[in-house]
Order: structure tokens, then C-alpha cells, then sequence
């Protein structure tokens, strides 16, 4: 389970500015974020979602600014960054791949054979990865999310690929997060989440590197 002082986890970014090569995707970017909301990022492609995801993952440096996670009685709370890529790997089981995942968070293979049953993979736990349709592998993905709780989830077009029932089961973990006092940063395209707060990133401006 999460811990305890999720809930008092904040979020602050203050003056944030993501640059790829010669252009600044954004700049002057702040906002605050507590534990048991829920931030959409919204615009359009290459206005700089996934590179703002990446750099409050720690993935990526920002050009600019700070992001500092406050409260929730850890210094770095553990965040989950899915992107794009599912990191399905094609000669494996999807049971092969949730037990990885289990093992290297330290957890027992009992949680992945339950984290398959939650996203509806039970029947296509022997099938290797280069057999799983997009939207399975977008399931497989969700694994990591359940099989190690973490305070903090930043998801990248979480619904890509997913069918009608896919979307449904992902608004449904993301509800249960986030009345865990989770937070969840994710960039949409399309519907969202209902009760959350929207970010628009491209609002603020772009120009190319002086």
C-alpha cells in the first residue's frame, strides 16, 4: 500500500523551461500539485507533455526552474514514469514479463499473477510478446503500476490503444489512486479524468534558444 503520508505529498514546480535542441518548448512554467489530484496536460503534439513528464520523472534535465516534491513523509517519493514504448519484450510470456516486474521491485510473483488478472490479461498469461495486440501491451504495461505502489504516477497517453473497456479500467485505477491520496500527472489527448485540474503547455511560450 502507499504510504501513509501520501496524502500530504505536494508537488512545486516554479518557473520550469524544457528546451530540444535549438527550442525552448516551454518556459515559466509553475504549478502545485497534492496528493489525491489529478493533472492533465493538455496541447498539441511537440508542445512538450512527454518532455515534462520526463523531466518530473528525473529522466530528463530541465533547461530551467525547479521541481521539488514536498511532504508525504519521503525525501524522493517513488514515482512510476510510463511512456510511450510499453518495454514489451517480443520472446517473452506476458507472465514471463509481469514476474520480471515483480522481482526487480521486490515484490512476490503471487502480486503479478494478480496484477494480470486486474488489467485482463488471465487468458494471455503464455502468449509471448510479438503475440499481444497494442492494446494488451498497453495492459501489460499497467502491471507496474499495481505490482509496486508508488505515491506518484506519470503517465503519457495512458489510453493509447486501449479499447472502450481499457479506458474505463484505467479511469478506474487512476480513481483508486488517487482516493489512496496518489498523485497522477498525465498527458491526454481525447477524454480524461473527471474531477481533475488541466495544463495546458502550450500556453506558454515557445521560441528558439538565444
Amino acid at each position: 500500500m502507499i504510504g501513509a503520508g501520501a496524502s500530504s505529498l505536494v508537488l512545486e514546480v516554479e518557473n520550469l523551461a524544457a528546451s530540444r535542441g535549438l527550442r525552448i518548448l516551454f518556459e515559466g512554467l509553475s504549478f502545485q500539485l497534492s496528493g489525491g489530484e489529478v493533472l492533465e496536460l493538455r496541447g498539441p503534439n511537440g508542445s512538450g507533455k512527454s518532455t515534462l513528464l520526463r523531466i518530473l520523472a528525473g529522466l530528463t534535465r530541465p533547461h530551467d526552474g525547479t521541481v521539488a516534491f514536498k511532504g508525504g513523509g519521503e525525501d524522493e517519493p517513488g514515482r512510476h514514469f510510463l511512456g510511450h514504448l510499453d518495454a514489451v519484450k517480443p520472446s517473452e510470456t506476458a507472465a514471463e514479463q509481469a514476474a520480471f516486474w515483480a522481482r526487480y521491485f521486490g515484490r512476490e510473483p503471487a502480486e503479478a499473477i494478480k496484477a494480470m488478472n486486474r488489467v485482463g490479461l488471465s487468458n494471455r498469461e503464455q502468449v509471448p510478446g510479438r503475440g499481444l495486440s497494442a492494446g494488451q501491451k498497453r495492459r501489460l504495461a499497467l502491471v507496474r503500476l499495481l505490482v509496486e505502489p508508488r505515491p506518484v504516477w506519470l503517465l503519457d497517453e495512458p489510453t493509447a490503444a486501449l479499447d472502450v473497456e481499457g479506458r474505463a479500467l484505467v479511469t478506474q485505477l487512476v480513481g483508486e489512486h488517487r482516493d489512496r491520496g496518489g498523485m497522477v500527472i498525465a498527458a491526454i489527448h481525447g477524454d480524461g479524468f473527471a474531477g481533475s485540474r488541466t495544463l495546458d503547455v502550450s500556453a506558454f511560450p515557445a521560441r528558439a534558444v538565444v
